[in-house]
């Protein structure tokens, strides 16, 4: 959606899927043609996908594989008006590196189901788009937060926990700089271009919500150490991997300019202060 706002704005003519008729409708009523798609048939009415040019898939791959790819990758193909897709994948791909460095050439180490259905997702689509010759993007994707979705919100709502890990970072991404990530690369298409999308500035979730504290004027939420605190099983698989993600590539090949390079800038835009 931040995207399609972008480019709403240049004319374009926007479409989408989702999963069900109350959406859909909302959809609809912001002037997005969307089709119903909850990966377990074909999306209803086929015929969204007529005459486009760019795709975005951001359906996360399931255990049967990615649902896009196996009910649409070759009516995509067949349209013969596609010259751009993108997936949305995750910067989970490279694994554990215990605190070092990544970037889009390092190689791949998932440790888990869910990072391993993603790499498999992300090598069938570049190697679709290897056979049909269409520009196919991958971006990887940091830890997404922004306005409604940021440990803001969490405060808000008393649910932000301060869970301590020393020397455990995560890499992080405003939506916004996503869009603005997509938008040049539809601007500027690689053929197999592989990017990763984060800030410049990994950082401990700790000081993140220490930080957003201190602009809340509100102390913070008791420590709680990484071995007493009760994650879910989805949760320790983000925990289990600690690394920091370069995202040179974004701007020396696309030209992008973050318009929040680390948490501190984001996370005040995000407050509107």
């Amino acid at each position: 959606m931040a995207l399609s706002r972008r480019l709403d704005t240049g004319g374009w003519d926007i479409r989408g899927t989702c999963r069900d008729a109350g959406r859909q409708r909302a959809l609809l009523a912001l002037g997005v043609r969307a089709a119903l798609f909850d990966g377990t048939a074909p999306m209803d009415p086929p015929d969204v996908l007529d005459g486009v040019t760019h795709v975005l898939l951001s359906i996360p791959p399931g255990d049967g594989g990615d649902p896009a790819y196996q009910h649409h990758a070759e009516q995509i193909a067949a349209t013969e008006s596609v010259n751009w897709v993108g997936y949305l994948s995750t910067t989970g791909v490279y694994g554990n590196r215990d605190g070092g460095w990544v970037d889009e050439t390092s190689d791949l180490r998932p440790s888990s189901p869910r990072s391993e259905r993603r790499v498999d997702a992300e090598r069938a689509w570049l190697d679709w788009g290897d056979r049909h010759g269409i520009a196919t993007q991958v971006f990887r994707l940091a830890g997404i937060y922004g306005p409604g979705r940021s440990v803001a919100d969490q405060l808000k709502a008393g649910t932000a926990r301060r869970i301590s890990k020393p020397g455990h970072l995560f890499s992080r991404i405003h939506v916004e700089d996503i869009a603005t990530v997509l938008a040049a690369s539809i601007s500027n298409p690689e053929p197999s271009g592989i990017y990763n999308v984060c800030d410049d500035e990994p950082a401990a979730p700790t000081d993140v919500l220490a930080y957003v504290c201190e602009l809340l004027s509100i102390a913070p939420p008791p420590l709680i150490p990484f071995e007493e605190a009760e994650i879910s099983p989805m949760g320790k698989t983000f925990w289990a991997d600690n690394r920091r993600v370069r995202n040179h590539r974004i701007k020396s090949d696309l030209g992008v300019d973050l318009a929040f390079p680390n948490y501190r800038i984001g996370m005040r835009a995000v407050l509107g202060i």
